[in-house]
């Protein structure tokens, strides 16, 4: 694969780690939710205290459809899922699509991962000023979603140089 060789040597490895790390985040987050849920006296591991709380905040109403779909479609509605079934789709997208060489597919890359940083500074800004929690598996996402941002910038432009060379 001579294209390849173009793109940093460590992009590969760090990607599939993140998008690993973030599929396990949102699926621990998904499991917190739903057992919470089922069971308002469940205890997550990221439960700490009163205001280190996984579990309130993935119940809260920003915990589904970023608080806002809410306020479009009924609460029960199919496309106002948990946050942390939009991460599993995010980062299984970002593991797919960073299989494609394409010029395409690196664009995308890099903007639904700018889309993930806006998500996270406004769930962060939720998560500090609304709620006055904090989230260990939150605030992981959000480094997660940084770090592959910087990864998808450096993949679009190697991808990008390389396209130049070969013409």
């Amino acid at each position: 694969m001579a294209v390849a060789q173009g793109l940093p040597g460590w992009e590969r490895n760090v990607r599939v780690f993140l998008c690993l790390f973030g599929v396990v985040l949102s699926v621990y987050a998904l499991h917190v939710e739903l057992s919470r849920e089922r069971d308002p006296d469940y205890r997550a591991m990221c439960d700490l205290g009163e205001s280190v709380s996984c579990s309130k905040v993935f119940t809260s109403r920003w915990g589904r459809g970023f608080g806002l779909v809410q306020f479009l479609l009924p609460k029960d509605s199919l496309l106002n899922q948990p946050n942390s079934v939009l991460g599993i789709l995010f980062y299984t997208l970002q593991m797919a699509l960073g299989l494609s060489l394409s010029k395409k597919a690196a664009l995308v890359l890099v903007i639904s991962s700018w889309v993930s940083i806006a998500g996270s500074i406004y769930l962060a800004s939720i998560l500090a000023f609304v709620l006055g929690d904090f989230c260990m598996v939150c605030v992981s996402t959000y480094m997660v979603n940084f770090a592959l941002l910087y990864t998808n910038l450096k993949r679009r432009g190697a991808i990008e140089a390389m396209k130049k060379k070969t013409g």
